[in-house]
């Protein structure tokens, strides 16, 4: 018996020193979830800025953009009423030298 107390005290020890390998283990690897989840959420809090600041971005040279087209169309507007009123102007004008011609001897 003394053999088989030794075997089973041998055994014992062996599997108390494999739990505790086990349970290092276990705590290794919750360590570096826990590491691995924190790396994601600051790749994620990183990611989120970077998409506010490339939307900021967009916005601003979609409103710079919105601004120059609406100024360029002003300005066009601004040229073909000017080429309109000439244009009248000088029909206007015609138009009253007949007028005056056929009523003037």
């Amino acid at each position: 018996m003394d053999a088989s107390s030794r075997i089973l005290s041998e055994l014992a020890s062996r599997e108390a020193e494999l739990d505790a390998q086990i349970e290092a283990a276990r705590e290794e690897a919750r360590r570096e979830i826990e590491a691995a989840e924190a790396e994601a959420a600051r790749i994620l809090r990183d990611a989120q800025a970077r998409v506010q600041a490339l939307q900021a971005d967009h916005n601003q040279r979609l409103t710079a953009e919105t601004v120059r087209i609406r100024e360029d169309a002003r300005a066009q507007a601004e040229a073909g009423t000017l080429r309109a009123r000439e244009h009248m102007g000088s029909r206007i004008s015609g138009a009253a030298e007949l007028v005056l011609k056929a009523v003037l001897p």
